[in-house]
């Protein structure tokens, strides 16, 4: 299951925030097989997906990024998966410079509440890829600056981000 972190609602689309949510549509593009469903069971939009050989869940949790975990605990009962193997989570990170990608497999959450939620879910010993959005400027509160919209110069770094993605994907989901 590949976990794209974010807030629903068209003004959240364009926001530091949701890179998780626009990281998911890029693989969902490159490996989705399907248009992608609103479930209300679990919160969440899904798509289903094959990356290699390997069949994989697409999914954007819809209960805000402060309540992930929940979203994500239902999946994972639903699906009996291992979080610690069959998970990767995907969501943006300020303490990366704009458009650096790292893949961890274990870690704390830091300051995102999106990671918390899981963290507090599931414990530490997760998969995530962090997509850098670089720091805040000064003088202005984190919350506000992540979910601001992000320039014209910001998403094309971001989108040359994202264009390497579905290869770091494909090599996690083989080993």
């Amino acid at each position: 299951m590949i976990i794209g972190l974010g807030n629903p609602g068209k003004e959240y689309a364009r926001t530091r925030h949701n890179a998780g949510f626009q990281a998911i549509d890029v693989l969902a593009e490159m490996y989705g097989q399907g248009p992608s469903k609103r479930s209300d069971k679990f919160d969440a939009e899904l798509a289903e997906g094959k990356v290699v050989a390997v069949p994989v869940l697409l999914v954007k949790p819809h209960t805000y990024m402060n309540l992930s975990g929940q979203s994500i605990r239902s999946l994972v009962d639903f699906y009996k998966l291992d979080p610690k193997a069959q998970l990767l989570v995907l969501c943006d990170d300020i303490d990366l410079p704009l458009g650096t990608l790292r893949l961890r497999r274990t870690g704390s959450a830091g300051t995102h509440n999106g990671l918390k939620s899981i963290v507090e879910t599931f414990g530490e010993d997760f998969p995530r890829l962090r997509i850098g959005i670089g720091p805040k400027q000064d003088n202005v509160d984190l919350a506000a600056w992540v979910l601001s919209a992000m320039t014209s110069e910001e998403e094309k770094i971001l989108k040359s981000a994202y264009e390497k993605i579905p290869e770091m994907v494909k090599e996690f989901c083989s080993l």
